[in-house]
């Protein structure tokens, strides 16, 4: 079944078998240590019932905080957090009935795979009947049959966090929060645990909360991404919206590689400069952030950008920059190629089929795109 709902920071699609999870409300959500700027700014946000959001940003980025305060780890400083339209501001976290999983895996090195996993339900004084029931269930969730008997110290890093997993997942929360629990692994083993996670998000169909820093990870989980910035969420919505419909510059750059043209002139019409060229640009292309008194930017994607000989090769209509191959790189799936853009010598990338190998280092050429294809965004 799939479910969407929209709010007012973006739209909501989860794919979820049978969305089950509890609908998180963040209303003006802040945290204030005293210094000169929260850590958290009046953060709204809508995360659905069964969906999988991505809290992403860089360091200090206040991502982890607003998880924080979702757990009951921390408290608010201004603003309310609801669980189902329930204020759940002044409650301890063993109260929001929450699953936890972290970096480090907290796991108990004297306890079993089993007794570990069964810790939750044991405090909660659950019958020894079910808890067997459950623990048996959730190993085979987690595709740890029958390694009940194991202590942690003879398991892999993955193994180890599975059976986090599987004790963070055993109790049936009503969301999970996930604070970077691959960001210990090497990238193998989170490439295979992403895949592991999003399974598993399928089949319990409860809501996730995922914090990262890692871009390719979060495009690769996410129903939908908040995008962090100085305490506050810079721009919400799809990974797909998130990279082909950034809102700002801030949000090209953290997701994914770009070419960036800022622009001293403001957009007039349907054209703007740069480099001495004139450039199209269409209402469908233009970020709702840019305002008629904004610096603005075009940002491309690598795999927009297409390289001719002369600018006789261009095709109407298209936008073009002249550029020197400054290197070229062999990828396997593709060529990289680093130009440098127009007079400027702005720094550029093009990725081009593997099998082009007609371009070397101090060549020069015309680096083209297809209006339809930018970009133009709040600087």
């Amino acid at each position: 079944m799939t479910t969407t709902a929209p709010s007012e920071t973006g739209d909501a699609t989860t794919t979820s078998a049978s969305p089950r999870g509890t609908q998180i409300r963040l209303d003006g959500v802040t945290k204030d240590y005293g210094l000169s700027i929260p850590a958290v700014d009046r953060v709204t946000l809508s995360i659905e019932p069964g969906e999988f959001m991505t809290f992403l940003g860089p360091s200090g980025s206040g991502k982890t905080t607003t998880l924080n305060l979702i757990a009951g780890f921390e408290t608010l400083s201004a603003g309310s957090i609801a669980f189902d339209r329930r204020d759940v501001g002044g409650l301890p976290p063993h109260r929001r009935n929450l699953g936890m999983l972290f970096q480090n895996y907290a796991l108990f090195p004297h306890m079993t795979v089993a007794q570990n996993v069964a810790y939750p339900l044991r405090e909660r004084r659950v019958s020894k009947s079910e808890i067997t029931r459950r623990v048996g269930d959730v190993l085979e969730l987690v595709q740890l049959t029958g390694r009940d008997n194991h202590y942690p110290s003879q398991l892999s890093g993955g193994q180890q966090q599975r059976v986090a997993l599987a004790r963070a997942i055993v109790f049936d929360p009503s969301a999970l929060l996930l604070d970077e629990p691959l960001g210990a692994l090497d990238r193998n083993l989170r490439a295979a645990l992403q895949a592991e996670i999003r399974r598993i998000h399928r089949e319990v169909g409860s809501t996730f909360v995922f914090v990262t820093h890692d871009q390719e990870e979060a495009m690769n989980l996410s129903d939908r991404i908040a995008l962090f910035r100085d305490g506050r969420i810079e721009q919400v919505g799809t990974p797909e919206q998130l990279y082909r419909h950034p809102d700002t510059l801030f949000a090209a750059r953290f997701l994914g590689d770009s070419n960036v043209f800022e622009l001293d002139e403001r957009v007039v019409g349907d054209r703007v400069g740069w480099d001495g060229r004139a450039w199209s640009v269409a209402p469908s292309t233009t970020s709702t952030a840019v305002s008629g008194e904004s610096a603005t930017a075009i940002v491309v994607r690598p795999e927009d950008l297409t390289i001719a000989a002369s600018d006789a090769d261009v095709p109407t209509g298209a936008n073009a920059v002249s550029a020197v191959v400054r290197d070229v790189e062999f990828m396997g799936a593709y060529r990289a190629v680093t130009l440098g853009l127009g007079a400027a010598d702005v720094t550029g990338t093009a990725r081009l089929d593997a099998l082009d190998a007609r371009l070397g280092p101090g060549d020069r050429v015309v680096a083209w795109w297809s209006p339809a294809r930018q970009r133009l965004v709040a600087a």
